[in-house]
């Protein structure tokens, strides 16, 4: 039985884990949305949403709970003033997982972990991010053959 187990190991040592974590959530907050494996996302959801509720409770105290996790005072001012106003009406539920399917190399499920209502402008630079990352190997090769194949005609 699984009673009062907390969170997932991810195949990790506990000074990793949380290392990864704490890197997964800063990333998180610098850019507004990270794309990474189903369960990762799962795990940083929770340790942003704590991060973000610290932010809204505001105080030195709390300020020094979230530098355990966001040791960088540039995204420290970012939770605590940007974030912390943009969800003072929301009781909860800052982030959103979006799943994108499966990677190619090993098949993980992977997901995109956002935050919610974030700028629209974020929204369209990772539209255009996507679209120049997505791999075009069979499309290229078709297009070479049309390409010689009109030459000849």
């Amino acid at each position: 039985m699984r009673h009062r187990i907390g969170s997932r190991k991810l195949n990790r040592t506990t000074s990793h884990r949380l290392a990864m974590l704490g890197n997964m959530v800063a990333s998180l907050i610098e850019h507004e949305a990270i794309r990474t494996t189903l369960p990762k996302a799962k795990e940083a959801r929770r340790i942003a949403e704590r991060i973000i509720t610290l932010g809204k409770r505001g105080g030195l105290a709390n300020v020094r709970l979230a530098a355990r996790t966001l040791p960088n005072k540039k995204l420290l001012t970012k939770v605590f003033d940007a974030l912390s106003d943009r969800y003072a009406e929301r009781a909860g539920g800052y982030t959103r997982i979006v799943q994108l399917g499966h990677r190619s190399g090993d098949a993980a499920p992977m997901a995109l972990l956002e935050l919610i209502d974030r700028p629209q402008e974020e929204k369209e630079k990772d539209k255009e991010k996507k679209a120049a990352a997505k791999p075009k190997g069979k499309g290229k090769a078709k297009e070479a053959e049309g390409g010689k194949a009109q030459s000849k005609g």
